[in-house]
């Protein structure tokens, strides 16, 4: 019963911002199952609402049921009503867009976004997931995981995003031991080509590493020479938020280590 329960729960994580419709046998595929065990599992999700069939495609897609869900964590984490406000000012102040990334599992989840007013801008989504060695929002995070989960994130394989995307084992552990030391990191295209990000890291009341405040935008306008310029201006935020979550105990649950 529980190994059932655990492939479902395994296939439904399938349903990603990048992936986000499956049929029966490609999703067979993808998870190596029986694509009639994975036709009832589908099928059942789909009688509780949690996956809805498209009548053309006949591939399954996340039903209405996640919306209400996320509608309870959003108002549980009230980041709307505190959190926000600081991103924005933050965003006026750097004139560039702010991002809040969640930890979950060994993935970066963008939970909330303050856009720049500027017209070029780097455009994100509520709700993209992204992986935790790639781009500076990630990597800071990773940077506060046990060493072994580390591990078992880099030997699962890494992919290259863009030509800057680090795939060398010992150079990326090298790196986040480095972004460790310092309490941020900066990147510049290692997820998406010409676009830079600068982050530091959020810990919950246990000093367990569970998000990060990222600003990020074109690298043109801003090389690595007016990091320290901008730096504070997103420590002093991230500081903000922090109290917020220590005062609120968020992230106690799903979150790996302390600092």
């Amino acid at each position: 019963m529980l190994k059932t329960l655990d492939n479902s729960l395994e296939l439904l994580k399938c349903f990603t911002k990048q992936n986000p419709s499956w049929g029966v046998r490609e999703l067979s595929k993808e998870m190596n199952m029986n694509h009639s065990v994975v036709y009832r599992i589908l099928s059942t999700f789909e009688s509780h609402g949690f996956l809805s069939q498209n009548s053309e495609t006949k591939k399954y897609e996340l039903g209405i049921r996640f919306l209400e869900y996320g509608h309870i964590v959003q108002e549980k984490m009230n980041l709307s009503d505190y959190v926000y406000p600081i991103m924005k000012e933050l965003s006026e102040g750097t004139e560039e867009s702010t991002f809040l990334t969640w930890l979950d599992g060994a993935d970066g989840v963008t939970v909330e976004i303050a856009e720049t007013e500027k017209r070029i801008k780097f455009a994100v989504s509520i709700g993209t997931r992204t992986v935790l060695y790639a781009g500076a929002s990630s990597k800071v995070m990773m940077a506060y995981l046990p060493e072994e989960k580390r591990a078992e994130i880099i030997n699962k394989g890494l992919q290259a995003f863009t030509s800057k995307t680090i795939l060398e084992p010992e150079k990326l552990m090298a790196d986040l031991e480095v972004i460790r030391a310092k309490g941020w990191c900066y990147s510049i295209g290692e997820y998406s080509e010409s676009i830079f990000a600068l982050a530091v890291p959020l810990f919950n009341s246990n000093n367990e590493i569970i998000a990060s405040l990222t600003i990020g935008g074109p690298e043109y306008r801003m090389p690595e020479s007016i990091v320290p310029e901008v730096l504070p201006k997103l420590q002093k935020a991230a500081e903000k938020i922090q109290s917020y979550f220590s005062q609120y105990n968020m992230g106690t649950q799903n979150s790996y280590i302390s600092r």
